[in-house]
């Protein structure tokens, strides 16, 4: 429970003996009375019957305030805490009142004597900075307001007469003033009550907002995220490089002439500019209906639940409790059966995040980057409520952002020659989401000049990727991008053209069990498909077996199986196993001969083909017979068996043995180069 110290100090701790209490020292401990009330307020202290006394108390406390603030010279902040006092409890306004003190402490000056020696001065006994999980709810919060800022920012922008975003952007900056101003981050608090007083004027019609009103409120968003990131490593007590000069900035924008009001503010209904207090908040049944948990946590659990989940299966596998007759303890067990799935469809739930968040972002990069290049680009997203695993999404930013750099740099031309090729000059990137065979698939698209594969192919000669006489299909050209310093770019800008970016976008999606399908056609542009699983904790598998070992081929890759006949078997060129499938010949993998172990047979006609597919390319995959289908929870190997070709992670079984989980598009990978 958090411990709030007194809100009452006797005049001796205001007045040093035979001098006047020096501003800073005086602000200080006006500053700590402040955050004790703001604490009491938090915690729901200023209702009746609470053990802080209940709205009178409280009332009485800033009234206290008010009067020890107009001693020592700070008129404004007495004002506020006077009216304050005066006015109906309601905790809306109170807070709001509260950042008003905190700033007036900020811009007023008293008329104090110099200060007393250090060692004679007042000590301050407690700041809420030093609360852990007070500041670890502040960067969170400041965090989410900073997202939604953002993505309102460039709504303003293709609509600036918008006064919904106006309002959400104006709401944003003042809830992290005051929770910053709560916490004493100067800094923060300054940055935000600026920006905050230039919307404010847009908001009243007297300020336009244009392209360059926003390129400063997004610096101001910059600027906001690294003083946080600043707060999060411990930082906090220093500012950020640029503060006066963004500040000044910021101030310029308000020292303007006043802007020719936007209709849509002039016209917007009144509710729209109301002040935060004058909004009708959630009932307390509301406002409980979500809670946030730390990721740690709920990592965690997940972990445990599907410790439960591989328990569970033991128990169902024993043999033991398999040949028990009681009815009973059967029924029981499939009861046990159901509720620990159950549980784990829940504790996988929790970690599914909407992957718009992650489209977003990337909407800034767009704006950014087309007009750093002198580009017109519009993004254009699809199925932003297609939910992934948390982990996933997470580790999908750096990808994303490499492709839309390269979309926008390479891809897609410059306005003129757009025109002279008969296309509009503002190019189109989309983003889209779906789930596609258990997958999901993540499409990234332009309507640029697309992939030239004469291009790709002599430079990859050039740097020795192929032979001279190799003969490529067109995928296989294309996949040659993804190759670690491979760029067709002329020159190297500051944006791309080091080969870097699609390198990192293959391993990353590897790392993810994910594949790369790439599509492209000259003139029209160019199409990028990342298919991905759903989530990295848990897998649906048939398990099958290989001499005395057992597999897991994930589910979503296998098309079918069969046990073929002896007339469906093929070789090509006394190379190339092959087997006819529904018409077309389809090549064979022999698991055993990839591993190095002894079969129970070698004749394909005893054993099963899986017809799977991989990057577009069916092929079977001879194993020696099929147990069942199972989910399994994914183990990782460690950092020595991390990186086998064809094998995504292992599982326990239900009989306790470890089974290791196949990736197919790493074993045809690995077989193919063979």
């Amino acid at each position: 429970m958090l411990r709030v110290p007194s809100l009452f100090f006797s005049e001796s701790q205001f007045v040093h003996p035979g001098v006047t209490m020096p501003n800073p020292e005086t602000e200080s401990l006006l500053r700590e009375r402040i955050d004790d009330l703001s604490t009491r307020l938090l915690i729901g202290d200023t209702c009746p019957g609470t053990s802080g006394g209940g709205p009178e108390t409280f009332l009485a406390a800033l009234a206290e305030l008010g009067r020890q603030a107009g001693d020592a010279g700070y008129v404004e902040a007495s004002r506020i805490a006077g009216e304050l006092s005066a006015g109906p409890p309601v905790v809306a306004q109170l807070q709001e009142g509260l950042a008003r003190l905190q700033q007036a402490l900020s811009d007023g000056a008293s008329d104090a004597a110099p200060a007393p020696p250090a060692s004679e001065r007042p000590q301050a006994t407690y700041s809420l900075a030093q609360d852990p999980e007070l500041v670890a709810d502040f960067i969170l919060e400041s965090r989410e307001h900073l997202t939604s800022i953002e993505q309102r920012l460039l709504t303003l922008e293709r609509e600036p007469h918008d006064a919904d975003a106006i309002n959400s952007v104006f709401r944003g900056f003042h809830s992290i003033k005051g929770l910053a101003g709560f916490l004493e981050f100067t800094a923060i608090q300054e940055v935000s009550h600026e920006v905050e007083t230039a919307l404010n004027l847009a908001r009243d019609g007297k300020l336009a907002v244009t392209p360059a009103v926003i390129d400063v409120i997004l610096e101001s968003v910059d600027y906001l995220s690294r003083a946080i990131a600043a707060v999060e490593s411990g930082r906090a007590s220093e500012r950020s490089p640029g503060h006066d000069r963004l500040l000044e900035r910021v101030r310029a924008l308000t020292a303007q002439e006043p802007g020719v009001p936007a209709p849509g503010q002039e016209t917007a209904p009144e509710t729209a500019a109301q002040p935060e207090g004058g909004v009708k908040r959630p009932t307390a049944a509301a406002e409980s209906s979500s809670v946030r948990v730390d990721t740690t946590k709920l990592d965690y659990l997940v972990d445990m639940v599907g410790e439960m989940v591989i328990a569970q299966s033991l128990v169902h596998h024993n043999e033991t409790l398999a040949a028990a007759s009681d009815p009973r303890l059967h029924r029981d067990l499939s009861q046990l059966a159901r509720i620990t799935g159950e549980v784990q469809k829940t504790a996988m739930a929790m970690r599914m995040v909407p992957i718009g968040q992650l489209f977003q972002r990337t909407a800034r990069q767009v704006r950014d980057l087309s007009r750093k290049v002198g580009k017109q680009v519009e993004l254009v997203t699809r199925g932003e409520d297609t939910e992934l695993d948390k982990a996933i999404a997470e580790e999908l930013a750096d990808p994303l952002m490499h492709m839309v750099r390269n979309a926008i740099d390479h891809g897609i031309e410059a306005p003129a020659a757009r025109e002279a090729a008969g296309k509009a000059p503002q190019a189109r990137i989309t983003l889209a989401a779906y789930h596609q065979a258990g997958q999901i698939v993540i499409e990234v698209a332009d309507d640029g000049r697309g992939l030239d594969a004469r291009k790709i192919l002599a430079k990859a000669r050039q740097k020795a990727l192929i032979d001279d006489g190799a003969h490529l299909s067109e995928a296989d050209v294309f996949r040659l991008i993804l190759e670690p310093g491979f760029s067709t770019a002329d020159q190297v800008t500051d944006i791309s053209g080091r080969g870097v970016g699609m390198d990192v976008v293959r391993r990353q999606v590897e790392k993810l069990r994910g594949r790369i399908e790439i599509h492209s056609q000259a003139g029209q542009g160019s199409t990028f498909l990342l298919k991905l699983p759903l989530t990295l904790a848990i897998i649906d598998g048939l398990v099958v077996t290989v001499g005395r070992h057992r597999y897991i081929v994930p589910l979503f890759a296998v098309r079918e199986m069969f046990r073929p006949a002896a007339e469906s078997m093929f070789t090509v060129q006394n190379r190339q196993e092959m087997a006819m499938v529904r018409g077309k010949l389809l090549p064979v993998l022999r698991l055993y001969r990839r591993f190095g172990l002894a079969p129970r047979t070698e004749d394909p006609c005893q054993a099963l083909l899986i017809v799977a597919e991989t990057d577009g390319q069916p092929f079977c995959l001879m194993v020696d017979d099929l147990i069942g289908k199972q989910e399994v929870v994914i183990k990782s190997l460690g950092e020595g068996l991390g990186n086998v070709p064809g094998v995504a992670g292992g599982a326990i079984l239900g009989d306790g043995r470890v089974g290791l989980i196949l990736d197919m598009g790493g074993l045809w990978g690995a077989h193919a180069s063979s």
